[in-house]
């Protein structure tokens, strides 16, 4: 694409960021013969990014503000290197403007756009005055600096009810408000303002007619040192919960030809109005009501999370295209030039659990498979070993799918989560998986709030049989004796008369299982719950744990036939927790003490009180061998800049574990509620009785 005679004046490149975005980076500078040096925290050591560089330098202790979003430590990281340009990746210190600005200073090539692009589409406001001079389309409303709530509250009945209340600094939604009614705009400017000033330092904020039924659409561009500005087509980035994109696919299914060229043609125009460099994505709001209307909403100066999709459809590689363009060579192709070939799709794997109201998770990575084959692309910053804390953002990774056209291309995706293996750490995936079955998703008919509207409905699968029935299995041939050894010793069953099944207890999700085995691994019984019998054989394979895991982590393969159905399994146990990847499903399972639940009664089990994610104990609200009544509040966990109370499921007597500024793991036991002992038959008399009169 690009003219590659002209010679690349450097020779290393420093990655300024971590996680997938980093791997990705680094995997097509090494296919350019370049050198790669990483960067990390120390929560990030033996992360993925560092062991894929020839080079990494230490920025300081978890923190963004003391490592990644230091500017001072990743140049002097650059210079100590010899690193002659610096990617930035997306996030951190990749639309900041004093950056781009300090690496210019020292002689370091930035592969992004100039420090003033930066800066112009920083601002919100200035963004929509440059482009709007242009020619370009913008949402009908008001944006100026210096705008008063009156003034605001003044110009809303102009631009048309419902509005949409902007901060003209950062993004990811903080800040913005949808207003219907006039009466509820006031409230709205002071807690947007609150809010904006909370997560920018800026306060500034402007209103923008609300489009009804809108769809997020955002074009891809590539623009030279030279003057020539190429679009390759668009994203369709409506499906997004709180603002945050979710599922996003190349092209859209909304466009038809002739809008496609007009928006492609907008986005041109956008980044000529900054004279702008390198690859960058001009994002418009679309009516599904209106497909042909489109309106300018901002321009982000650097790669973007969804670039595989393009990639994909378009053949390009988008981080060889920055590394050629920032080193001065010329575009050759012309905009008639570019094709789009086939759909393409691509879906966010975070750590998050849907059932808990999307709260973030975490863990350390006990196991991990990640999907391939035809049409199947991942970026990711996983490995065994990788620990995901709260210290960044949840995502994971992304998996991609490519087909010929839109219909082959999700159900590859749908496939390819389904083959994905994550043990140690809840994810999203079965959400994932939920979304795409959706008939409007499906069909194509999308628009922003459309995955919100689904999200209440969204049940945590429930955890099948055959994963019970394979952690059961798992348990019982760890117990096993490797050679020959005292019959009794063998947990068979095995008695003079008629064989007794030996019992395990397992919980999970919302199903507390009894299973029953009887026999040998070449010759067993397997009853799970109250179901039938099954003959089995069961086969436990050798220990797959790797270096680096917690102390007492344990990985191996089982297999399992039931009923001739032969199936593999991978099972880690870690922490008491056991971890079960069976056909396209993932569970997580505790076995339970025999004596602590009768069968099918979950009581035992609902009454722990476990950290829904990683975090710090703030507060402790109760005391321990105090009585508690059931929803009252016991402790406050804090991650992820979020307050989490946790109440008593029951009644009874609480025991707490753990003290404020404690730091806690995900599914941790933090305190237990004992119930109170039913009264028997004494004790209801005993009750009943009036109490003697007072002599």
């Amino acid at each position: 694409m690009l003219n590659s005679d002209h010679p690349l004046p450097f020779d290393t490149v420093l990655v300024a960021n971590r996680g997938e975005i980093a791997v990705r980076v680094i995997r097509t500078l090494r296919a350019m013969g370049l050198r790669p040096v990483a960067v990390y925290s120390d929560a990030d050591a033996r992360a993925a990014h560092v062991r894929a560089a020839d080079t990494a330098v230490r920025l300081g202790p978890a923190p963004a503000r003391d490592s990644y979003l230091s500017i001072d430590r990743v140049v002097e990281a650059a210079r100590r290197t010899g690193a002659g340009a610096v990617h930035p990746g997306y996030g951190f210190l990749s639309e900041n403007a004093a950056f781009a600005a300090a690496l210019d200073a020292a002689g370091i090539v930035f592969l992004g756009p100039p420090a003033k692009a930066i800066e112009i589409m920083g601002d919100k406001i200035t963004a929509k005055t440059t482009v709007a001079a242009s020619g370009v389309p913008v949402v009908p409303g008001i944006a100026e600096p210096g705008l008063t709530d009156t003034a605001l509250i003044a110009a809303a009945g102009d631009i048309g009810y419902p509005v949409l209340v902007k901060p003209s600094a950062g993004g990811g939604g903080k800040g913005m408000r949808r207003v219907d009614d006039p009466a509820d705009l006031p409230a709205a400017l002071v807690s947007a303002r609150r809010e904006a000033a909370s997560a920018f330092g800026d306060d500034t904020l402007f209103l923008e007619r609300f489009v009804t039924r809108p769809r997020h659409i955002e074009v891809q561009i590539l623009a030279d040192t030279h003057g020539t500005v190429l679009h390759l087509g668009e994203r369709e980035c409506s499906l997004q919960r709180r603002h945050q994109k979710v599922i996003v696919e190349a092209p859209s299914p909304l466009l038809d030809p002739a809008t496609r060229e007009r928006i492609g043609d907008a986005a041109c125009a956008t980044a000529r109005s900054v004279d702008y460099v390198g690859a960058g994505t001009v994002e418009f709001i679309v009516s599904a009501d209106r497909p042909d209307e489109f309106f300018f909403m901002e321009m982000n100066t650097r790669l973007q999370v969804e670039h595989p999709v393009t990639e994909l459809v378009t053949g390009f590689d988008l981080v060889e295209c920055q590394v050629r363009i920032a080193a001065g060579q010329r575009i050759r192709l012309r905009q008639d030039d570019i094709r789009l070939h086939g759909h393409a799709v691509e879906a966010r794997v975070y750590a998050e659990d849907p059932a808990r109201d999307f709260l973030p998770t975490g863990g350390t990575v006990l196991d991990l498979a990640e999907p391939g084959g035809p049409g199947v692309r991942v970026d990711s910053g996983l490995a065994v070993g990788t620990v995901v804390g709260s210290d960044y953002d949840p995502m994971l990774a992304k998996v991609v799918a490519h087909g010929h056209d839109r219909d082959t291309a999700l159900a590859t995706l749908d496939r390819a989560l389904g083959d994905t293996v994550l043990l140690g750490v809840r994810t999203n995936i079965d959400f994932l998986r939920f979304l795409l079955t959706d008939p409007d998703v499906a069909a194509g008919r999308l628009d922003t709030a459309l995955l919100d509207r689904r999200a209440g409905d969204f049940r945590a699968p429930p955890v099948a049989d055959d994963l019970f029935a394979a952690a059961a299995v798992y348990r019982w041939l760890r117990r096993w004796p490797a050679g020959p050894a005292d019959p009794w010793a063998y947990p068979s069953g095995w008695r003079v008369g008629a064989q007794a099944p030996i019992r395990i207890r397992l919980a999970g999700g919302d199903r507390v299982v009894h299973v029953d085995l009887t026999g040998t691994p070449d010759n067993a019984e397997i009853r799970v719950g109250d179901g039938e019998s099954a003959s089995a054989t069961a086969e436990l394979g050798p220990d797959a744990t790797a270096t680096g895991l917690p102390a007492g982590t344990v990985v191996h393969t089982v297999t399992l036939t039931l009923d001739g159905i032969r199936r593999e399994y991978r099972v880690a146990e870690s922490a008491a927790a056991i971890w079960v990847a069976g056909d396209a499903s993932v569970a997580l399972l505790r076995e339970l003490a025999e004596e602590s639940v009768r069968a099918g009664d979950a009581a035992a089990h609902d009454a722990e009180i476990r950290s829904p994610m990683p975090g710090t104990v703030l507060a402790v609200t109760a005391e321990s061998g105090k009585p508690v009544t059931a929803g009252e509040p016991i402790l406050v966990v804090e991650a992820m800049k979020m307050e989490h109370s946790l109440t008593a499921p029951l009644a009874g007597t609480v025991e707490v574990l753990v003290t404020a500024g404690t730091s806690v793991r995900l599914d941790e036991v933090l305190a237990r509620v004992h119930p109170e002992p039913a009264p028997g038959p004494g004790d209801e008399s005993a009750a009943a009785a009036p109490e003697p009169a007072p002599s």
